[in-house]
């Protein structure tokens, strides 16, 4: 079953790698829901970090996806594809995208997508797939965070940190956190943080060493934090890496890593398989989607930039001022 759909739509296409002026209005084809896919009329996108990765020509998009960015956005479904049994044209929902999200309709595969949680604006749940996705399968399922355990994640003041705080404190870890101003640290703590660091006048190894070290790290910096979340960990800890905004490299002793049984591991979400992106939605609605729905956690909002400001909205998120998340209002 479809609506009647126009033939084009408004979209935002990288001309050409560089800054966020390159980030371009333009016209392309609406595209057509293939099997389990389907196609939302987009409401409103968020704006992430990897859309950034990819403006600036250092994160292409998977094989067969949209070399439009976005990766999350929430809407109207509006077609389905062959196969899908699970959701109906007009049904509200938000989900993961393999790009596509700056557009006024994109494609995703149903098992990708999760309804709008009760009494949740389709604003706010744009905001939720990328970040939740991100944070339950590395902090919980890769990073096997548990009640009562220490957890330090870096940068709580953004997308992926306020995220981050509010589902570790919801399951009952001790959350200690990074920012970069006691405007941002104080955000933090309104969350749940138990501890926030600020890193322009603490150092986050004492702080973390003084209560024993972290069980988790959650960390997007990389560079010289990370030999730092390897003497901030306590023994049998384990550091998730999940983006690298100070470089890849650093010298490790890994005599240290061994001694101290430590566990060193990360992921990057866009590459995974369908299948595996499947499986982390399930987790979603069975554990994270009656927190949402409990008003136990919720997206942090930042700004909002309609479609065409685009790059205003990467200059935002790039100057590092934000707190929580920023959205493209599409329809």
């Amino acid at each position: 079953m479809t609506e009647t759909l126009p033939e084009t739509m408004r979209a935002i296409e990288i001309s050409q790698p560089g800054g966020p002026e390159v980030l371009t209005l333009t016209d392309r084809p609406v595209p057509q829901p293939g099997h389990g896919q389907l196609l939302l009329k987009v409401a409103y996108a968020g704006v992430n970090r990897p859309d950034a990765l990819q403006r600036a020509g250092a994160y292409d998009p998977p094989a067969g996806a949209s070399d439009l960015p976005g990766l999350e956005a929430s809407g109207e479904v509006v077609a389905i594809g062959a196969g899908v049994t699970e959701y109906a044209v007009g049904d509200k929902v938000c989900g993961l995208l393999p790009g596509g999200g700056y557009a006024e309709y994109v494609v995703t595969p149903a098992a990708h997508c999760l309804p709008i949680p009760k009494g949740m604006s389709l604003k706010r749940a744009a905001c939720l797939p990328e970040t939740c996705f991100t944070v339950w399968s590395n902090v919980f399922t890769r990073g096997g965070l548990k009640a009562g355990e220490r957890f330090l994640v870096h940068g709580g003041s953004s997308g992926i940190g306020t995220t981050a705080i509010q589902l570790a404190s919801a399951l009952g870890a001790r959350v200690f956190t990074t920012a970069g101003s006691d405007a941002k640290c104080q955000a933090c703590l309104d969350l749940g943080a138990e501890r926030a660091i600020n890193y322009r006048d603490e150092d986050f190894v004492k702080v973390l060493r003084a209560e024993g070290g972290a069980d988790l790290i959650l960390d997007m910096v990389g560079g010289d934090y990370i030999p730092r979340n390897i003497r901030a960990l306590a023994d049998d800890g384990r550091l998730v890496h999940i983006a690298f905004l100070s470089g890849p490299k650093a010298e490790l002793n890994f005599a240290q890593i061994m001694a101290r049984r430590l566990t060193v591991t990360g992921s990057t979400l866009r590459p995974q398989s369908d299948l595996a992106k499947a499986r982390i939605a399930q987790d979603l609605a069975e554990a994270v989607w009656p927190l949402v729905e409990a008003g136990k956690m919720a997206p942090v909002m930042d700004s909002e930039f309609a479609l065409e400001e685009a790059a205003a909205a990467h200059a935002r998120m790039e100057s590092s001022g934000h707190i929580g998340k920023i959205v493209l209002k599409v329809g």
